[in-house]
């Protein structure tokens, strides 16, 4: 399912406009993203949290000459799954 597909189902079940859907979407996006610069975690019970953690420094490989270089320490975003949402799947 991509974002289209989602508008759509969620535009049918809420009895809105898609154009109302897709910016309840993109601010949803949006808001997560803000709340993820800031360090700060996005919960949803039962279905799962955002949250940002720190890469360390490493070593890695340059693929096109071999060459070793250093990747820098960095924020990435992390999403772990909730109860619900893990036993809904099984």
């Amino acid at each position: 399912m991509n974002k289209a597909d989602f508008i759509d189902k969620i535009s049918a079940k809420a009895g809105i406009s898609k154009r109302e859907a897709n910016d309840s979407i993109n601010t949803l996006f949006e808001e997560i993203t803000k709340a993820l610069k800031k360090s700060q975690k996005v919960t949803f019970v039962g279905f799962g949290t955002f949250s940002t953690r720190k890469r360390k420094q490493r070593k890695g490989r340059n693929p096109r000459t071999g060459a070793t270089i250093t990747i820098k320490a960095r924020r990435v975003p992390k999403f772990s799954a909730g109860k619900a949402l893990k036993d809904t799947i099984k």
